[in-house]
């Protein structure tokens, strides 16, 4: 049971459960979706199970290149890599096996254009993203492309193709993930500043410049998550598109208030605020937008 728990500690169960949710949401937004009458949960179980592998495979290799830095910090220092409770070889050898496993999934039983960008965002998670942490703050806009990807994935594996559709989705997460990783950011400064990590936007550590940067970040959620009602992916007309444009504007308006909190207030209970915000925000949108589905 012991080595069950650390293999789901590998994957950062709750991390990739956030991440595929938005994959799934994708998928059952297009209209290739509707194909699977019969067998269209059975889809969802598939995609889940695919995303959850190829997610879990690309944190279990994060786990593993950063075992040293992982264990210099205090939240991170109980990882099962980190700990020496599992060696780095058990490490690489379930990243791999999860990984192929979830490509072949999402592969055979989709199309491999969805199994192609799965592992393209391995890659780039794994190996891009990583490393990058130590050298530049730009890694978390490289980051944000593989943590934006799930909902082209989706949308590949539901219509076959990258239609607009999948982009304003992956423009949608893309946007969110910097106010949301910066306030992660913000709260857990001092255990990244110790491992070398260089993820806010100012040399200095938490600024206004940061604070101001989410909320810019924010107001561009609000044109994004208007797109899908104007490209006719959702409508706005009957019970359903009055409820999804309501949820919408109030949950931009909730994500920018956090952010202006933490602008006037500047500290890390605002900050965590925001971080759990965008928690909330993220699927509130997305099911808003499926409920307004054409």
């Amino acid at each position: 049971m012991k080595k069950v728990k650390d293999y789901l500690q590998l994957m950062k169960l709750s991390l990739s459960i956030m991440v595929v949710f938005s994959s799934v949401i994708s998928f059952l937004l297009t209209q290739g979706s509707e194909q699977y009458v019969l067998n269209r949960w059975t889809m969802v179980f598939l995609l889940f199970v695919g995303g959850m592998l190829v997610t879990g495979s690309a944190n279990a290799i994060n786990q593993v290149v950063e075992k040293d830095t992982d264990a210099m910090m205090k939240r991170t220092a109980k990882r099962p890599v980190a700990s020496g409770r599992m060696s780095v070889a058990e490490g690489w050898a379930f990243a791999i096996i999860t990984g192929a496993a979830g490509v072949f999934i999402l592969g055979h039983y989709f199309n491999w254009l969805a199994a192609g960008l799965a592992a393209f965002s391995l890659f780039l998670y794994a190996f891009i993203y990583t490393p990058l942490k130590k050298v530049n703050s730009i890694a978390v806009l490289v980051g944000a492309v593989p943590g934006a990807l799930p909902c082209l994935i989706g949308w590949a594996a539901g219509d076959g193709n990258l239609g607009v559709g999948g982009w304003v989705l992956f423009a949608f997460q893309f946007f969110w993930q910097f106010p949301h990783f910066w306030a992660i950011a913000w709260v857990a400064h001092k255990d990244y500043s110790t491992a070398g990590f260089k993820l806010l936007p100012a040399d200095k550590g938490p600024t206004k410049f940061t604070a101001l940067q989410t909320i810019l970040y924010s107001l561009l959620l609000i044109p994004v998550t208007l797109a899908p009602f104007f490209i006719g992916m959702c409508s706005y007309e009957g019970v359903n598109g009055i409820i999804s444009l309501s949820l919408i504007g109030l949950a931009n308006l909730f994500m920018i208030g956090r952010c202006l909190t933490l602008y006037r207030k500047m500290d890390v209970a605002s900050a965590r605020q925001v971080m759990f915000g965008s928690y909330m925000y993220l699927p509130v949108v997305m099911l808003a937008l499926l409920l307004a589905k054409v």
